[in-house]
């Protein structure tokens, strides 16, 4: 009696790559785990059920310094608000954590005429660009956890009237610093995820 030779025909050899590429994907998957996209601030859920925020909690432990001025010009004020939009941006509105960091923040800022008013030689708006350069350190053993440097532009017009202009003045400056408070907050948040 003769033994009929095995089939290996196209059904037999496409079942064979079919389950190859299951044992290949079964066998990738540890390796695949690790390849996930979360939400910056988020919160999870450990296996016991407990709600954590670490990228939040992070940022509440930062100790943020009196932010110094750069320039002659007086940015007392513009320098209060950039620190204010980083502590409300850090700490949600809440309070904070015991100090784990220390922010300290160097601001500085310039003006330029954009255009000028015909016939009359005034300038008709200027851009004001704000500045700023940071470093984040360990608050316990003062090594530098990150440095960078941010900066924002905002314009304004300018009239005939005095008031108008410093007040134009003041709330391009307010704009400037809150973009460069939501940049700085989005640069060490990114660094504290990256750690994580």
């Amino acid at each position: 009696m003769n033994a009929r030779p095995c089939d290996t025909g196209p059904v037999s050899r496409g079942k064979s790559a079919i389950k190859f590429a299951a044992l290949a994907t079964v066998s990738l998957l540890p390796l695949l785990g690790g390849c996930q996209v979360r939400p910056l601030y988020g919160t999870f859920y450990t296996p016991l059920g407990v709600a954590v925020a670490p990228v939040q909690d992070e940022l509440a432990a930062i100790e943020i310094g009196t932010v110094k001025t750069a320039d002659t010009v007086d940015l007392d004020r513009v320098a209060q608000v950039l620190r204010n939009e980083l502590i409300f941006g850090f700490r949600r509105g809440g309070s904070g954590l015991p100090p784990r960091y220390r922010l300290e923040i160097i601001l500085g800022k310039q003006q330029m005429e954009v255009g000028v008013e015909r016939l009359a030689d005034v300038p008709a708006s200027y851009t004001v660009t704000m500045n700023a350069s940071f470093v984040l350190s360990d608050y316990a053993t003062g090594r530098t956890e990150m440095t960078g440097r941010s900066f924002a532009t905002a314009s304004y017009d300018f009239s005939s009237q005095r008031f108008a202009n410093v007040r134009a003045e003041r709330d391009a400056e307010n704009r400037a610093a809150k973009v460069i408070a939501t940049d700085i907050q989005a640069r060490i948040a990114g660094h504290f995820a990256q750690k994580l």
